[in-house]
């Protein structure tokens, strides 16, 4: 993948990560934001995943023990369909499947 694209999959996370603890009033952007660009790279060079079946059985598994990143994570798989706008949009809200 070439450096442009992998940029503008990286300014996604980042504004999906911005805006949600922003919008939620909880929240650490900064971490989701710095790491937007290892996410990206991440996701598109490096890990077996389908994206047409996201619950395929032998795809790679990526796990990030921090919650302050968790903004990072919900944003990157919502661009690969796994999340909706909505779920982005319901961040740290009660009964969210984006808690």
């Amino acid at each position: 993948m070439d450096n442009a694209t992998l940029k503008r999959i990286a300014d996604n996370i980042r504004v999906l990560s911005a805006a949600m603890p922003e919008k939620a009033k909880s929240g650490h952007p900064g971490g989701p934001m710095g790491g937007a660009d290892f996410m990206a790279l991440l996701y598109t060079e490096f890990l077996g995943y389908d994206p047409d079946d996201l619950a395929w059985r032998h795809r790679d598994r990526f796990f990030q023990d921090a919650g302050h990143l968790s903004a990072m994570m919900y944003s990157t798989l919502a661009l690969l369909g796994a999340y909706s706008m909505e779920d982005l949009a319901a961040f740290r809200q009660w009964g969210s499947v984006t808690p």
